[in-house]
C-alpha cells in the first residue's frame, strides 16, 4: 500500500487562492491607514512650524524675522 505523505497539488492551490484572496482585502486598507498615517504626520509637522513663528513673533516685538536672523 503507498504511503500518503504530503500535500496534493489541488490542496496546494486552493491554500495559495486563500492567501491571495486575503491579501487582495487586506492590502488596500494597509495602503489607506500608511497614507492616513503619513497626512497626520504632514499636519503635526505643519502645526509644529506655526508654533515656532507665534513664539518667534511675540519674543521679537511683533514682527516676523528675516532669513539672516
Amino acid at each position: 500500500m503507498k504511503n500518503n505523505r504530503g500535500f496534493s497539488l489541488l490542496e496546494l492551490l486552493i491554500v495559495v487562492a486563500i492567501i491571495l484572496i486575503i491579501a487582495t482585502i487586506a492590502i488596500p486598507s494597509l495602503l489607506r491607514s500608511r497614507q492616513s498615517a503619513q497626512e497626520s504626520s504632514a499636519v503635526a509637522q505643519v502645526r509644529t512650524v506655526n508654533t515656532a513663528q507665534i513664539t518667534y513673533l511675540s519674543s521679537n516685538q511683533g514682527s516676523y524675522g528675516t532669513i539672516a536672523e
